[in-house]
């Protein structure tokens, strides 16, 4: 079990992650997503292209000013880049921590129709071992709640944090700060009261079972949805009324003890999400509050380059461009016409 020094050292890499005006680069696609991006943007999606892709982002010019970890897929922890060093090597070396998302995937769960359990925790201790020793700071784990009729159900509320809870003891015990990231999606035409209940009731089952596992609450970093309505459902929303909503949700149920928040874009395009963080910005909270962004920061980034190596530097200038914006939106110097650029 992870010694009191070493909790200790947990706790100041998960303080380090969310803060300000950093965030966190979420460049863990499956094999299967980043491929059908890949295919989406006119690249050929291999083995070679996600790499070169994964590469140019990592290796954007000033990306540590305002990020302060990578989280990367299994594939892509592995592979080295063209000078030779291994992601993780380069991601360090670049001022960044290096995060692996550790889990294999969200899968149907039984008796529970339209619902998923996410999979992974067997031989997880083994894999997080290995992940330490090769660099890795912190993992990353999703669990995926839809809304719907009797939806999200406690059935999938209990599976999810549980599993949830048991991947956050196993990174502490590798000394790995665990991400946990409980995502209730925006599929759907419903309010965003829905979305406030559904995000209320997933996050207190959550904690109730990290507390239960005995996890270290200032050592890990929660990545909750922002409250949305589904986006299908045809009203208007301020990013005023995103935050007020959001913080004041977190705020009922998530103890403050937390090292920080840091929250996923979840279909948002980037320019909305962007708009959001710096309204949620202006919000009083208890614990540090920033962004774990994957498409919100590297789409631009990827219809800039489509596979074309002279332009690598436009899709690094587009990724460099979207960091700076949301680490302005979390310190106010950018203003509010910007971020919606």
């Amino acid at each position: 079990m992870t010694d009191t020094t070493d909790m200790n050292d947990i706790a100041r890499v998960a303080a380090a992650m969310v803060a300000p005006p950093k965030g966190i680069l979420a460049a863990d696609e499956s094999i299967r997503t980043m491929s059908d991006r890949l295919l989406k943007a006119g690249v050929a999606p291999t083995e070679e292209n996600r790499r070169d892709y994964r590469e140019l982002l990592v290796t954007t010019p000033g990306l540590s000013e305002g990020v302060s970890g990578v989280i990367l897929c299994d594939e892509t922890f592995n592979q080295r880049l063209s000078d030779g060093r291994t992601f993780p090597e380069a991601i360090a070396e670049a001022g960044m921590l290096p995060g692996i998302k550790v889990d294999t995937g969200a899968k149907p769960l039984a008796n529970a129709p339209g619902e998923t359990v996410t999979e992974g925790l067997d031989g997880l201790r083994e894999r997080l071992v290995r992940y330490a020793a090769l660099g890795a700071r912190f993992a990353k784990w999703r669990a995926v709640f839809s809304i719907g009729d009797g939806i999200p159900s406690r059935l999938a509320r209990r599976a999810n944090a549980h599993a949830l809870a048991r991947y956050a003891a196993l990174c502490q015990e590798a000394g790995v700060v665990p991400i946990v990231e409980p995502e209730v999606l925006m599929d759907g035409r419903h309010p965003m009261s829905r979305c406030a209940s559904a995000t209320s009731v997933v996050l207190l089952e959550v904690f109730a079972e990290l507390m239960d596992a005995e996890v270290r609450l200032d050592a890990i970093v929660l990545k909750p949805n922002m409250v949305l309505p589904g986006k299908d459902w045809g009203g208007a929303v301020t990013a005023e009324g995103v935050a007020r909503s959001t913080v004041s949700t977190l705020r009922n149920v998530v103890p403050e003890e937390v090292a920080g928040v840091a929250f996923l874009s979840g279909g948002q395009t980037p320019a909305e999400a962007t708009a959001n963080l710096a309204a949620i910005r202006k919000c009083t909270a208890p614990w540090p509050l920033t962004f774990s962004f994957g498409r919100a920061l590297v789409d631009p980034a990827l219809a800039a380059w489509s596979g074309r190596q002279d332009r690598v530097p436009d899709a690094q200038r587009a990724l460099a461009k979207r960091v700076a914006l949301n680490s302005g939106a979390l310190t106010g110097a950018v203003p509010a016409e910007a971020v919606r650029d």
